[in-house]
């Protein structure tokens, strides 16, 4: 782990003067803000609003909050890292983060990659076989605290490959900033078990992470929610619950509710996520954690033909149940089953032949395992398998399922930046978008889709993810 600390007084004068500034302008704002939420109803100490004493970096926390695809609930681990002193009071804290890629794929079927890590658009993926080497995404995060129970992050992404911008990899569109997350942390789990966020966050529903080094999960892809709201969560012991109010509308990931006047722009909180889980030992180095969600508004409500981010009429709640096995901090098993509880009616297609299959509930599965080989070892080994599904049409549909199946190995280097590689297999291919087919001639003739349950991918990724 490299955590060092560069104190004010070691920089030179000009450098001095520039972050001198920087801080005191995030004092001031800071201050605002903390009047702002306590409406000077709460008492507290001049201790607690002092200027931030130091600039951190911290490479083993910057990992863990900006993995993008395994422990993905980053409010449990900024909580824990702040119970851990890892994050210390009047602090700054600076990462950064960039992965690099070099993957090769085949498809049976000509321009149908079923592979979700690269974004699936004609326009990058011609013929029956792709190669790249790219820079998968960068990721710069700002961790700044006040006091020992007030904390913000924020978290600034570049990812062309699956940013969903018009045209290939290299037009303007795709290749943006965005701030994918930015939250206002209120709680100590030292000293009180209740905790709150504010701010663009992750939902908590269900278990999105994965065991995989580099690869989501068909899971995540279908349910991991990210959206505008407010959460409350309780953590004592064993036990934590949480729920989480959000911002309805079609443009936030998994998180569509409709907000009136057929807009698809959030400006409601209409929409919410509630979740409990709860750990336990079995045994001596033996955990179990076994929980569930459940979530108001879900991403499969719109009408046929299907396009993203277009409003819904009605809401699709869905549920989830999940479990994580640890043995030792070596062997990892866990797994998770979500569904929604109403149909997707643009799974149906009213125009023959398709209008056989009827309108289905979308569904996800997905189990994995991982063990670390040396884990006291600078340089520490993991190998890794898991398969997850995404399930949304009746059995022979064309949009029947698309199965994922990955096995990977990586050397994890300071407990923050690893190397990896990854072999998948794909089974369906099943775009989102017009998934059951088309109305119109464009972009598909009425009666046909480009979903295909016998398109299959097979291919590898070698990347590395460093972090500082």
């Amino acid at each position: 782990m490299f955590n060092k600390t560069l104190h004010l007084q070691s920089v030179s004068a000009p450098i001095h003067t520039f972050l001198s500034l920087l801080i005191n302008t995030i004092k001031l704002m800071l201050k605002k803000l903390l009047f702002v939420l306590l409406f000077g109803n709460l008492a507290y100490s001049q201790q607690d609003i002092i200027a931030i004493k130091s600039i951190d970096f911290n490479s083993e926390v910057t990992a863990k909050m900006l993995d993008q695809n395994q422990d993905l609930r980053k409010i449990n681990i900024l909580l824990n890292e702040r119970k851990n002193n890892a994050i210390t009071n009047n602090s700054l804290t600076i990462g950064t983060s960039i992965i690099s890629l070099l993957d090769y794929q085949h498809s049976n079927t000509d321009s149908k990659f079923g592979y979700l890590m690269r974004h699936p658009t004609a326009n990058n993926q011609i013929g029956k076989d792709v190669s790249e080497a790219v820079i998968h995404s960068f990721q710069l995060s700002l961790t700044a605290t006040v006091n020992h129970w007030l904390t913000s992050y924020v978290e600034i992404l570049y990812n062309p490959q699956q940013a969903f911008g018009s045209g290939t990899i290299t037009a303007l569109e795709r290749n943006q900033l965005q701030l994918r997350k930015g939250i206002v942390v209120i709680g100590d789990l030292n000293r009180f078990p209740l905790y709150g966020a504010i701010g663009k966050m992750d939902a908590p529903f269900g278990q999105m992470g994965s065991v995989n080094p580099f690869t989501n999960s068909t899971s995540w892809h279908a349910f991991a929610g990210l959206s505008y709201g407010a959460q409350l969560g309780f953590k004592k012991g064993g036990f934590h619950a949480k729920v989480m109010t959000a911002q309805g509308g079609a443009q936030f990931r998994a998180m569509h509710t409709p907000v009136g006047d057929n807009t698809k722009t959030p400006s409601k909180l209409n929409n919410y996520v509630a979740d409990i889980n709860y750990t336990f030992a079995l045994i001596e180095k033996v955990k179990l954690l076994i929980g569930g969600s459940y979530l108001r508004g879900s991403a499969y409500c719109q009408e046929f033909p299907v396009t993203h981010f277009s409003p819904c009429k009605d809401n699709n709640p869905a549920y989830t149940f999940y479990g994580n096995l640890n043995i030792d901090n070596r062997l990892t098993v866990q797994g998770g089953f979500a569904k929604t509880t109403k149909v997707w009616e643009g799974t149906h297609n009213p125009t023959p032949p398709l209008d056989i299959y009827e309108a289905a509930k979308v569904s996800t599965l997905d189990i994995g395992a991982k063990y670390t080989i040396n884990p006291e070892n600078k340089v520490t080994y993991t190998v890794s398998g898991e398969f997850s599904n995404l399930k949304c049409g009746p059995d022979g549909a064309p949009w029947e399922r698309q199965n994922q199946m990955v096995i990977g190995l990586s050397g994890l280097i300071n407990n923050s930046s690893k190397l990896f590689f990854e072999m998948f297999r794909t089974e369906g291919y099943v775009p989102l978008n017009f998934i059951s087919g088309s109305n119109d001639f464009e972009p598909f003739p009425p009666g046909t889709t480009h979903s295909d349950r016998n398109a299959n991918s097979l291919g590898f990724v070698l990347g590395a993810q460093l972090t500082f």
